[in-house]
């Protein structure tokens, strides 16, 4: 199994320990039994993390992925072998490792949320602590302090920034019963930190980018594969689209987010105009009404649609088509839209 993946038995004995990523079976003698299963998301691990994907973000990732959307082989039998050193960063995994993710870290409900993650170099107690300090100064109405705490540094990764600092931070908040005094909203002190926070370090990523002599973000070379990212109809404040934005700015990519009223009929009349190279419906909301989804993929039947839901019965609402999937987690849908448009 580790010859197969192009890592060290130690790194998969790490990642069985440490992120629940192992066989689902053992025998006697130390013989570890992997299912087709288990090796299809040990492959989304293995690439995922050669794209710079945080181990514990790619785990979570491997982890989440819907059984059908694996690329499942037959079962492998792995001896288990003295432990040699760290696996040579520049090793690839194999072709058919590229199976397609279903899964948006920090995307998912539950236990594996935001405590058990880590912005990258902390620890996770740290960054739980960070994500506790977001709340409390959203909580007392504090911007500079939520603007402090929030800010992205030159070699952030917004991904990381919003699946496990804010976003978490963003669900919390939500989930609480507040009683306020004329003027405070802490979902707003928030927000404002968030969108300043994005604002600031995308301005600072073009400039860079500008400098070091590459085309600026109107540029007709930048704009032939732009993405447009819609947010749910009714939600307020679409962290999650400007988000996913930033993300893809990083990696690169160019992006709009569609904000004011956006009918279906103003959404196929944008993508009529823009024609863009992938659409998404990124959203925080459980629910979020999809007849945007539904209205341009009518008009425009090839068109890639992503649509971040983590409910499933939510996605039951979604066009039966191989160009509209549906995207649990964050991280996911960032490496599905860089897929279409590289």
């Amino acid at each position: 199994m580790a010859r197969r993946l192009g890592v060290a038995p130690a790194t998969l004995r790490t990642w069985d320990r440490r992120y629940g990523l192992g066989p689902s079976g053992r025998t006697a003698g130390s013989h570890r039994r992997y299912t087709p299963e288990d090796v299809a998301r040990l492959m989304v691990m293995r690439r995922l993390t050669i794209e710079g994907v945080a181990p514990v973000d790619a785990a979570r990732a491997a982890l989440e992925t819907e059984v059908e959307a694996l690329d499942v082989g037959p079962e492998v039998g792995s001896q288990a072998t003295p432990a040699v050193p760290a696996p040579d960063a520049g090793a690839h995994a194999p072709r058919s490792a590229r199976g397609h993710l279903r899964a948006l870290p920090g995307g998912g409900e539950g236990a594996r949320g935001a405590d058990a993650t880590s912005l990258p170099g902390a620890a996770p107690s740290t960054v739980s602590a960070r994500v506790a300090a977001v709340i409390d100064a959203a909580l007392a109405y504090d911007q500079a302090g939520c603007d402090a705490l929030l800010r992205i540094g030159a070699q952030g990764d917004p991904a990381a920034w919003w699946t496990q600092l804010v976003e978490p931070a963003w669900l919390r908040i939500a989930q609480r019963t507040v009683l306020g005094t004329p003027g405070e909203v802490p979902e707003l002190v928030l927000a404002t930190a968030a969108l300043r926070a994005l604002r600031d370090f995308t301005q600072a990523f073009e400039q860079a980018m500008v400098n070091a002599g590459n085309p600026p973000a109107n540029h007709p070379s930048r704009m032939r594969k732009i993405v447009l990212i819609f947010a749910a109809p009714d939600e307020v404040v679409p962290l999650a689209a400007h988000a996913l934005a930033a993300a893809l700015f990083a990696k690169g990519a160019t992006a709009r987010i569609v904000t004011g009223p956006a009918s279906t009929h103003r959404a196929v009349e944008l993508v009529t105009m823009v024609r863009p190279a992938a659409l998404v419906l990124a959203t925080t909301l459980a629910r979020p009404d999809l007849g945007v989804v539904h209205a341009v993929h009518d008009a425009f039947a090839s068109l890639p649609i992503f649509v971040g839901v983590r409910r499933d019965d939510s996605a039951v609402d979604l066009p039966l088509a191989s160009t509209v999937q549906r995207v649990r987690s964050f991280t996911g849908l960032l490496h599905e839209v860089l897929a279409v448009v590289g």
